[in-house]
């Protein structure tokens, strides 16, 4: 990482008082009224605790180390005061947000252009699985904020013709951590090399990791640090349990909680991109609403499905860990960790999905013979032993023929789309035209798959 010649350890925020933080609005924090207004229309009735500490020393002019779990509102905490100044000194190419994920770029676009679009700021989005011509145009329109992943910026900061980002003046790196565990801290240094040092810097992050320490000291200058959670720690009105089941009898056990808890929004976690693929499959063929997200898909689907959920038209999303941080899906009722994460930081930003901004969740973990010791690691982690989610095994054992059934047919139609897939060269996707090999799926739902209880 390439060291600026000033930097220093960063100063503690002074924490604000518990009655003085109720009663706190975006106006009391330094926010000019247009920008208030907008909050209100955005349904902020007051600013989190991240916002709270960290606006007003944005507005300052102070670099800012924001610490907070997920859902916490980071987002608000650095584009409220990026907007502010923008009013005060308009600007094009005015700010840079760097994201480790595609998903969550887009997310942030959507809040800078719906915070922004009473004073008409424009946002340019910048990932990979996009046609760069295209992002080339939206470039040279030279919009006020951009939001990119690493790599892509890259490519156009080299390739596309007439851009830099020598006027910039604010930096933002949000889920720092995960921008650098994804191995983009090249890209970071080749960035930090060809902007302004005169330039205020955000640099947000879920964990304080070596890594992060040495980003901080190359790219921030006197920062403030903000923190407003010391330790791990999930939700209070997150509801936490544990399944311990046989690991052939994973998927029986999946589309039985599926059962027990129809009318519920799902979240299933999975490991890997195949696994997340056939699980989706095997639930469409018992006749459930499943969408995929995993980063085989092109950006194209992977949005699609997103939306799709988001839209509360599929009620069960399936997603690897692309999905476990950052992105605000207000309504996720249920989140399955159906492969127990290997980080058990992880645990905390995928059960982060549900119980969000005061709501209730639940979360379901699965524990295999040969995940003890990682689930061990979770609960050690979140200071809390878990109690175990009630099944009625002998009700579980009745599904096993329908599923195992379910899950030759999900094999089939893999092993079909790797076929397409090689003679093609396309992505494996969403597949919404899995929905189209429904001959298949019908025989084994048989319209008949949840159970009769008036649900």
């Amino acid at each position: 990482m390439a060291a600026s010649e000033e930097h220093d350890s960063p100063t503690e925020a002074p924490q604000p008082a518990v009655e003085e933080e109720e009663t706190k609005t975006f106006k009391d924090l330094g926010v000019t009224d247009v920008l208030c207004e907008a909050c209100d229309q955005l349904g902020w009735a007051k600013p989190t605790k991240i916002q709270i500490e960290a606006i007003p020393l944005a507005l300052q002019g102070r670099d800012i180390i924001g610490l907070a779990e997920t859902g916490s509102g980071k987002t608000g905490a650095f584009a409220l005061p990026i907007l502010n100044a923008l009013l005060e000194t308009p600007q094009r190419l005015f700010a840079l947000v760097l994201t480790p994920t595609r998903e969550l770029a887009f997310q942030i676009s959507e809040q800078f252009e719906a915070l922004g679009s009473s004073i008409g700021v424009q946002s340019a989005v910048i990932v990979g699985g996009i046609d760069s011509m295209s992002q080339s145009l939206a470039l040279a329109k030279k919009p006020h904020i951009v939001i990119a992943t690493p790599g892509r910026l890259i490519d156009h900061l080299e390739n596309t013709k007439g851009f830099n980002l020598r006027a910039l003046k604010y930096l933002v790196m949000d889920e720092a951590d995960r921008i650098l565990n994804m191995d983009f801290e090249t890209e970071v240094d080749k960035i930090l090399k060809v902007i302004p040092r005169d330039r205020k810097t955000f640099l947000f992050s879920a964990t304080m990791t070596k890594k992060v320490q040495k980003l901080q000291r190359a790219a921030l200058k006197n920062p403030v640090k903000c923190a407003v959670s010391s330790k791990y720690q999930t939700v209070e009105k997150l509801q936490q349990y544990y399944l311990f089941i046989p690991s052939k009898f994973k998927d029986t056990y999946l589309v039985y909680i599926l059962n027990e808890l129809a009318g519920n929004s799902f979240m299933i976690f999975c490991s890997t991109c195949n696994n997340t693929q056939r699980t989706a499959l095997l639930l469409r063929n018992l006749g459930f609403t499943a969408i995929p997200l995993h980063g085989q898909m092109s950006q194209s689907k992977r949005l699609g499905s997103l939306n799709k959920f988001k839209a509360k038209a599929r009620s069960i999303l399936l997603a690897t860990d692309v999905a476990s941080r950052g992105l605000d899906i207000p309504h996720v009722d249920v989140v399955v960790n159906f492969d127990i994460p290997t980080h058990s930081k992880d645990y905390i930003h995928r059960v982060g999905r549900t119980a969000r901004a005061g709501r209730s969740g639940k979360a379901i973990t699965f524990v295999t013979q040969y995940d003890v010791e990682l689930f061990q690691r979770i609960e050690h982690l979140i200071g809390k032993k878990l109690p175990v989610f009630p099944t009625h095994d002998d009700e579980v054992m009745m599904l096993t023929e329908r599923v195992t059934e379910a899950q030759r047919f999900a094999r089939m139609e893999l092993r079909e789309h790797g076929e397409k897939k090689k003679r093609t060269r396309e992505d494996v996707g969403d597949n919404d035209d899995t929905e189209g090999a429904i001959g298949v799926r019908n025989k084994v739902a048989g319209g008949k798959m949840r159970k009769r209880r008036g649900r």
